[in-house]
């Protein structure tokens, strides 16, 4: 999780579980890639595990980890 990314679930009130949930029961909405890293960048939307909406964008870093950039209640 990126420090942008712990702000907003603060914000919406999502705890690492929602957020967990969300990547789950997900959605690949959008895949972008970078062309300077060539890193694949995903838009996700996901259920919380009060089956609420949560829209996740995360990226797999040159290791192959997955880092959430962003999460919000869309």
């Amino acid at each position: 999780m990126t420090l942008h990314a712990e702000e907003e679930m603060s914000d919406d009130n999502l705890t690492i579980y929602d957020i967990e949930q969300g990547m789950l029961t997900d959605e690949i909405l959008e895949r972008q890639k970078d062309k300077v890293t060539t890193e694949s960048k995903y838009h996700i939307r996901g259920l919380t595990l009060d089956v609420e909406e949560v829209e996740i964008i995360a990226k797999l870093s040159p290791t192959g980890t997955l880092v959430n950039i962003a999460v919000y209640i869309p």
